[in-house]
């Protein structure tokens, strides 16, 4: 295995000091331009490379943030990266991605990993089966500022950033009623989480002020995968009164449900009036185009990496603020509108 060259073997070869050859690679302004064309130009003829882990330790900053998310493969997820990316590069940070893959026991492995990788600050959204924060403290402990999105818990040493998912569900549901469905089912994902456990509230919500009983049953707790709206279907076929609505947590699913739908001889939105959440682009692919919510990824990723940043500087505490809410708004499409299309 060839030797890593290192400041010392090229001070030995100028015979220069240490010192010298690491101002001048630093760009320290005591240096003349010349000794650092020099330094620079034989740096490279030796193969020197800078190590940043072995500069981060002294500094005390690796300049690097990292992020766990539930999965990777989701437009929503996707856009929140890409916002968290465009702000971490104009501030000069990396970012470390890892998916949790809807494990809690992954994310656990993650968090450890995030912490031996020294990274100086977390972003995080919680795995479905999530049940604490307890892997979470050494980050506290070490004052390494830690914020949650979208899939949230709260903690007073925290920021969380969401948007209002109680009123969301609320108004998806309160569409639904206004075109006319009366039985709506509610196809949803973990409970254990924020998101979910407040879209379902929005529904509950949006089903007494319209004086419409609550049924347990037209709810339906699923991982909101592909294979959901088969099953979904199957389980509209086996009941006595049918949903005439269906709002389902995300919009992956709901194409998946309105696929099936239809797949099983039902009209969308004449037999059944369907709303997704996310306005994720299979919803204008889809025909008809799916009523869903605009949830603002590419705003909540830069301003998590944005408030991260801002602690990291000293110019605010992680938990100045306990929650950021960010504005969603619900949009109608073809899917829902049952009563311009009779």
């Amino acid at each position: 295995m060839e030797k890593e060259i290192t400041i010392y073997d090229i001070a030995k070869q100028l015979n220069i000091s240490p010192a010298t050859v690491s101002r001048a690679l630093n760009d320290h302004p005591a240096i003349n331009n010349a000794t650092k064309s020099l330094i620079a130009s034989t740096a490279r003829e030796m193969g020197y490379r800078i190590n940043p882990f072995a500069s981060s330790l002294r500094k005390k900053r690796t300049n690097t943030l990292g992020v766990i998310v539930p999965r990777l493969n989701s437009y929503f997820m996707s856009t929140v990266l890409a916002g968290m990316e465009k702000e971490a590069n104009e501030a000069s940070y990396n970012l470390i991605i890892s998916q949790s893959m809807e494990s809690f026991k992954k994310e656990i492995t993650n968090a450890r990993t995030m912490f031996d990788s020294r990274v100086d600050g977390l972003l995080v959204s919680l795995a479905f089966d999530t049940e604490d924060l307890e892997h979470f403290e050494p980050f506290l402990k070490r004052n390494i500022p830690l914020l949650f999105f979208d899939r949230v818990m709260s903690h007073n040493q925290s920021t969380s950033i969401i948007i209002d998912n109680v009123r969301a569900g609320y108004e998806v549901t309160n569409h639904l009623i206004s075109q006319g469905s009366q039985r709506i089912m509610h196809v949803t994902g973990s409970l254990k989480r924020n998101v979910y456990a407040d879209r379902l509230k929005g529904y509950q919500l949006a089903l007494t002020e319209a004086g419409i009983a609550y049924d347990d049953s037209l709810v339906k707790v699923t991982d909101l995968g592909m294979d959901t709206g088969q099953w979904v279907v199957q389980q509209i076929q086996e009941m006595l009164l049918p949903p005439d609505g269906l709002f389902v947590a995300n919009d992956f699913c709901a194409v998946s449900c309105m696929s099936a739908l239809k797949r099983a001889g039902y009209s969308v939105p004449q037999d059944v009036a369907v709303a997704g959440f996310n306005n994720d682009p299979l919803s204008q692919v889809v025909e008809p185009n799916l009523t869903t919510i605009h949830y603002p990824g590419y705003e909540m990723g830069e301003i998590a990496v944005k408030s991260l940043i801002s602690h990291l500087n000293g110019v605010s505490a992680s938990h100045a603020t306990n929650t950021i809410i960010l504005r969603s708004e619900l949009i109608v499409r073809e899917s829902s509108l049952r009563l311009s299309s009779k």
